[in-house]
């Protein structure tokens, strides 16, 4: 049994401005996995959506509390990102954006209340109607998870980001940059259409190590200073550079394998038509 709290954000027009109205309804979250009833605040997140586009707009967020191995996989597809921070607590933390955009406000909301996010076996995902002409849905994802935690990540029209967690993570995004800091363990992924940024911490990588790919995007590396790795990385159709001094076997022109300070778990982050950029912090 799941736990269900939403906020949902409609908004209305006074004067130039723009004014945040919450409606109050109520909490239900089913055995199905569904979310039905919400209750309605003003959430931040919902206001930072809010774009220029004509259309009807309307946003809720809805929170899911649940127990470590409830899922291991989240599906932000089609045009959800998904943010995962590891945090001190033995829990799962959910909050579930879930937009919609139309020609009215009102068909927004309708699409909105249509779109079910559900529990398929390990695997949390979101399922919505059928959408006509200028119309569309979304749902994106602020997951926290235990710092130690396996994780399997898939986006279109998305971003992933992971931050502080450590485990077997494997990750896909097409048309959506990456972002991943303070991770470890067995990382694999790619993206496509985005740039990738990789920031470590501590002295050496915790875990078996990384092999992550992006096809037109750049990659940014910042290591801390004295990391230890073995670190390979290239580009196809683009430059590389290094801003602090390393041992090479002949020059540095699109691909590098190096070793990093005393060595340690193998690094590789390779990109086709983007740079490489590779620096301390």
């Amino acid at each position: 049994m799941m736990n269900l709290k939403a906020y949902i954000i409609p908004t209305a027009v006074i004067g130039f401005g723009i004014a945040w109205v919450g409606v109050p309804r109520v909490v239900d979250m089913r055995n199905d996995g569904h979310s039905h009833d919400r209750h309605v605040i003003q959430n931040d997140w919902c206001s930072e959506s809010r774009s220029n586009d004509s259309r009807g707009w309307f946003c809720e967020v809805r929170e899911f509390d649940m127990s470590p191995g409830a899922f291991d996989r989240v599906d932000a597809g089609p045009n959800g990102g998904i943010e995962v921070t590891g945090w001190g607590r033995n829990e799962i933390h959910v909050l579930a954006k879930v937009e919609g955009r139309a020609r009215q406000d009102d068909i927004a909301e309708a699409l909105v209340s249509d779109v079910r996010i559900d529990m398929d076996g390990m695997s949390l995902r979101a399922d919505g109607p059928k959408t006509e002409r200028r119309e569309s849905w979304s749902v994106s994802y602020r997951v926290s998870v235990p710092h130690s935690y396996d994780l399997d990540l898939s986006t279109v029209n998305g971003g992933i980001s992971i931050e502080g967690v450590s485990g077997q993570i494997e990750f896909s995004a097409t048309n959506g940059g990456v972002s991943l800091a303070d991770v470890g363990g067995d990382v694999k992924g790619r993206t496509t259409n985005g740039g990738m940024k990789i920031q470590l911490s501590g002295d050496q990588w915790d875990g078996t190590g990384l092999d992550v790919r992006t096809t037109n995007g750049g990659i940014t590396f910042t290591l801390p200073d004295g990391f230890n790795a073995q670190l390979e990385t290239a580009t196809t159709n683009g430059s590389l550079s290094v801003d602090f001094p390393i041992t090479v076997s002949g020059r540095i022109d699109r691909r590098l394998t190096t070793q990093l300070g005393s060595g340690g778990p193998l690094l590789r982050a390779i990109t086709t038509n983007g740079g490489v950029t590779i620096k301390q912090r």
